[in-house]
């Protein structure tokens, strides 16, 4: 059957932005006016508004001033169908800076591979313990070139704490570590979201990527979640398009350093 994206989006919308849920002991949800925003272990982000033409600039100041007297970092994530329609131009005025535009990619579980094939020489490892998590560190520095410590701080605090909400593989060609990636699991709403995937450069094009997305759409159908979400690069859509996901919309994160 063809998705309705109009509708998956508003269900994407009502359940995993308005009406996000705290989740588990690795981040709490807080709803300030007509602005909801998700606050975890070293990082923060505004996940949905409900604003309009004459309450936008007053929110974002509201934002602004509550982040910059924690001192600390925060991202905006804008969706290219929030309102009001020059929310991106405030927000550039109140000082954020825009990260490159992902592409908001669903899928239903059910019309999704499962099989899990692997190139000769690669096995795929789930992480449960530190040294897993150093792995998947040393994947993200090699394939985005940007410094994993934060990712691994967030990781480490959600294994000790809430183990259950999310799960994580590396691809291990022999014992250097070429691709990785987790799914969050988000009760309740019957989504699961994928993040963090990449390979390091010379072992991309084999399909450990493709394997990846079958493993975790396998424990995903496993739990009974309905569908797959996905922000993905410009690099991962392509290959997520063949697999069977559909775009539904854009988003921008937008982030304010103190």
């Amino acid at each position: 059957m063809k998705m309705d994206h109009d509708a998956v989006l508003a269900l994407f919308d009502d359940r995993m932005r308005r009406g996000a849920r705290s989740g588990g002991t690795h981040a709490r949800v807080e709803l300030v006016g007509d602005v909801v925003r998700e606050v975890g272990e070293g990082w923060a982000a505004v996940i949905w508004s409900g604003l309009d033409e004459t309450t936008a600039d007053a929110a974002i100041a509201e934002q602004v001033r509550h982040f910059e007297g924690l001192g600390q970092e925060f991202e905006w994530k804008l969706y290219a169908h929030d309102r009001p329609g020059d929310l991106a131009v405030r927000l550039l005025a109140a000082g954020f800076e825009p990260e490159p535009q992902e592409t908001l990619m669903v899928a239903e579980i059910a019309d999704l591979p499962t099989d899990v094939e692997l190139p000769e020489g690669i096995a795929l490892v789930p992480v449960t313990d530190p040294a897993g998590v150093d792995l998947m560190t040393r994947v993200h520095d090699g394939a985005f070139g940007t410094d994993g410590s934060a990712l691994r701080t967030q990781l480490l605090a959600r294994l000790a704490a809430d183990p259950e909400s999310f799960t994580a593989f590396v691809a291990m060609a022999g014992d250097r570590p070429v691709c990785a990636s987790r799914m969050e699991f988000h009760e309740g709403t019957g989504f699961a979201s994928l993040w963090g995937g990449g390979t390091v450069p010379e072992w991309r094009g084999r399909g450990i990527y493709r394997a990846l997305v079958a493993v975790r759409t396998r424990l995903a159908a496993e739990r009974g979640y309905r569908y797959l979400q996905v922000d993905a690069s410009d690099q991962s859509s392509p290959i997520l398009r063949r697999l069977g996901f559909v775009p539904l919309t854009t988003t921008t994160p937008y982030l304010l350093r103190p």
